[in-house]
C-alpha cells in the first residue's frame, strides 16, 4: 500500500482524505455513495458550482449555512427568489457570496423545475456503467472530466443551467456515487 494512502489514524483512504478531519469524515462516510432525490442532487450541483476556484473544505465547512440560506436546496422554493433574496444572500457573510453563482442557482432551480423529467434521473441517466471504468491507482489517475461529464455538462446547458462544465458535473459524479474514483489500496474501493 502506498504510505500517502495510510492517514493519521491508520485508515487507508484516497490521499486528499487525509489532509484533514472533515475532508476524512466526508470522504468515509459520503463521497462516492450513490445519492438520490431531486433536492439531495441538486444541493450537490449547487454545491460543486460554489465551490469552482476555492477549496471544497471550504464549501464542505460552509454546506448546513448555504443550505440555511438556499432554502434546504429545494428547487421549487429556490425558483422564486428575486432581488430581495440575491440580496440578503451576498450580504449573508456565512456563505460564498460570489453574485455570479447566486444567480446560477437560482436560474438551475427555474431550468430543473421544468425539465421534463426529474433532475435525478437526468443527472443520472449520465453514469457509465460501473464495470466499464478502470478503479485509479493513484490520483493523479483521476480524471478531471470524462466523455459522460462532458455529455452532462452540454445537455444540463441546452436546458438552462449555468456553472456546470465538464469539471464540475465530474465531481458532481463522483461526490454522488455516480462514478467510483476511489483509488486503489482506499478502504472505500469495492
Amino acid at each position: 500500500m502506498s504510505p500517502e494512502l495510510l492517514g493519521p489514524d491508520g485508515v487507508a483512504r484516497c490521499a486528499w482524505g487525509n489532509t484533514a478531519p472533515d475532508y476524512a469524515t466526508y470522504h468515509d462516510e459520503e463521497w462516492g455513495v450513490p445519492l438520490r432525490g431531486e433536492t439531495a442532487l441538486f444541493e450537490r450541483l449547487t454545491l460543486e458550482a460554489f465551490q469552482s476556484g476555492l477549496s471544497w473544505l471550504t464549501i464542505l465547512r460552509k454546506r448546513e449555512h448555504f443550505r440555511r440560506a438556499f432554502a434546504g436546496f429545494d428547487p421549487a422554493r429556490i425558483a422564486e427568489f428575486g432581488d430581495a433574496d440575491v440580496a440578503r444572500l451576498l450580504a449573508d457573510a456565512t456563505i460564498v457570496r460570489n453574485r455570479a453563482k447566486i444567480l446560477a442557482t437560482i436560474r438551475n432551480a427555474r431550468a430543473a423545475t421544468t425539465l421534463d423529467r426529474p433532475l435525478d434521473e437526468l443527472l443520472w441517466s449520465f453514469a457509465p456503467p460501473p464495470d466499464s471504468r478502470t478503479r485509479p491507482r493513484t490520483m493523479a489517475d483521476v480524471p478531471a472530466t470524462t466523455p459522460e461529464s462532458t455529455a452532462m455538462a452540454r445537455t444540463l446547458k441546452r436546458q438552462g443551467f449555468a456553472f456546470v462544465g465538464p469539471t464540475t458535473c465530474h465531481a458532481l459524479m463522483q461526490a454522488t456515487g455516480m462514478v467510483d474514483d476511489h483509488v486503489r489500496g482506499c478502504f472505500r474501493a469495492l
